[in-house]
């Protein structure tokens, strides 16, 4: 028997409480959007999951004048340590119903159960506990011995971490003293809405927290223009960043962006390979390469380029593909019909441009969005492939034979988001480590992620950090980014 004769195991749905429709999460509490309505689906079966309300420029207005009612009267002048509980109980409650969170986001993104129920959803609570502890410790930030909070932060995340990208913005916001407006993406609003029954459960002070679901150019425009707005983070593509950057110029809100990478995950010929191998896989064919500091341009020295992708392909052959509730898949569901079309849009660019293309040889299930795990060799700097974002599983091989051409070639793009290096050499490790440019770099590994830890990029990747005290910068007067 082979891992591929197991019987499937889905975990079941049957957890979920789901309503047929949401509204909108205003003020502490639900009521209908005025900006039309959308059904969001399961990318994996395209089958429906709910009716999501759409909030227009007016339910922004509502809204903010809701953040900031609550700012004024109630959370900033709740002491810090009263703040912190309130993030320490909406944590637990999330801790607490981690399965039912995981499935919701594994219905609605199509990613791996196990990515969300080992990953995604103890990290949204690790979020909330770190800042939890913050709260009261502000004046020991590195930020001033008074640090202030801005006020109301407008902060619009993507779809593919869904909730722990909500996490990653939320509870610094909460811990330094902010309300907040919160979009979610258009193709995954389930848990954020979830989020907002959380809020509730833990007694959250009504307006603290309000989810707005929308779309970009009408929710989320009205909320990036809205002048009771003191703070905007968005993490998304570079585009939109670029285009709320010019929004805001001149004028006094605030502004975090966290854009897209093309990061590289570079190998030296005395790495551990199958370790390096694993980094690979883990680094590229997570969440299906739906992570904006995948490392989809893998750079290995030219004398074990052939040794190294015989692994990978060997390892890559052994990943199964299908429904993402079975805790046996590997590779999920790509997010929406439109990322797939992107996604193989580029890819047969790729093989138009000359680079040579393996793609695992698996079966696709008839319904949802689905692509197979794509490696291209023969690639050079100038491939499509290997300079634009795919945001998917692709992964562009090149080689190097020294270590000055791997940082040419790793800091040849205009993002700066991340990269990774292997080698079993420590000195050349912390040379190469320095030289890149990139806003994070693993060593040894690649998507590690920790609350204590900042992340961000440079470049067109962005700018300002999110995690550890740096997170906090930005949601206090007296530090962060503009």
């Amino acid at each position: 028997m082979t891992f591929r004769d197991y019987a499937p195991a889905p975990e079941s749905t049957a957890i979920l409480k789901l309503q047929k429709s949401y509204g909108l999460f205003i003020d502490g509490a639900w009521s209908d959007g005025h900006g039309g309505s959308m059904t969001t689906i399961s990318p994996a079966t395209e089958k429906p999951i709910a009716e999501i309300a759409l909030a227009d420029a007016a339910d922004v207005n509502r809204a903010v004048a809701a953040a900031r009612k609550s700012y004024d009267t109630v959370w900033s002048k709740m002491g810090g340590a009263e703040r912190g509980k309130y993030l320490f109980r909406i944590a637990r409650l999330i801790q607490e119903r981690a399965r039912e969170f995981a499935v919701a986001e594994t219905l609605d993104n199509g990613k791996p159960i196990r990515e969300t129920r080992d990953i995604d959803i103890p990290l949204v609570a690790a979020w909330f506990f770190h800042y939890a502890g913050w709260a009261d410790k502000l004046e020991f930030a590195g930020l001033g011995p008074k640090p202030s909070s801005l006020g109301v932060a407008g902060q619009i995340i993507p779809w593919n971490f869904p909730l722990l990208m909500l996490a990653w913005k939320v509870a610094p916001a909460l811990a330094a003293g902010n309300t907040v407006v919160l979009k979610p993406a258009e193709t995954t609003p389930l848990t954020a809405l979830l989020f907002a029954d959380v809020c509730q459960q833990a007694g959250l002070p009504a307006g603290v927290v309000n989810i707005i679901p929308g779309l970009g150019g009408v929710a989320g425009q009205a909320l990036v223009e809205h002048s009771g707005i003191n703070k905007i983070a968005f993490t998304g593509s570079t585009a939109v960043g670029r285009g709320i950057a010019r929004t805001l110029a001149g004028t006094d809100t605030r502004l975090t962006l966290e854009l897209g990478g093309k990061g590289a995950n570079i190998i030296f010929d005395d790495a551990a390979m199958d370790e390096a191998v694993e980094g690979i896989i883990n680094g590229i064919f997570f969440n299906q390469g739906h992570v904006c500091c995948a490392g989809s341009r893998l750079l290995v020295q030219e004398n074990v380029q052939d040794e190294v992708v015989e692994k990978l392909t060997r390892r890559l052959s052994t990943l199964r593909l299908g429904d993402p509730l079975d805790k046996n898949t590997d590779i999920g569901a790509i997010n929406s019909r439109a990322q797939l079309d992107r996604i193989t849009a580029i890819a047969a660019t790729g093989e138009a441009e000359g680079a040579d293309r393996w793609t695992l040889d698996c079966e696709i299930p008839k319904a949802g969005f689905w692509f197979r795990p794509t490696i291209f060799t023969n690639v050079t700097t100038s491939h499509t492939v290997a300079k634009d974002e795919i945001f998917g599983p692709v992964l562009s091989v090149l080689s190097f034979r020294t270590p000055d051409e791997a940082i040419a070639k790793a800091n040849n793009t205009p993002y700066g988001l991340s990269a990774g290096v292997w080698t079993n050499n420590a000195s050349r490790m912390l040379r190469v480590v320095d030289s890149l440019r990139a806003g994070v770099v693993w060593a040894n590994t690649f998507n590690q992620f920790d609350p204590t830890s900042p992340f961000g990029g440079y470049k067109e990747s962005g700018y300002g950090r999110e995690g550890g005290r740096h997170g906090l910068a930005a949601y206090l007067a007296s530090g962060g980014a503009r």
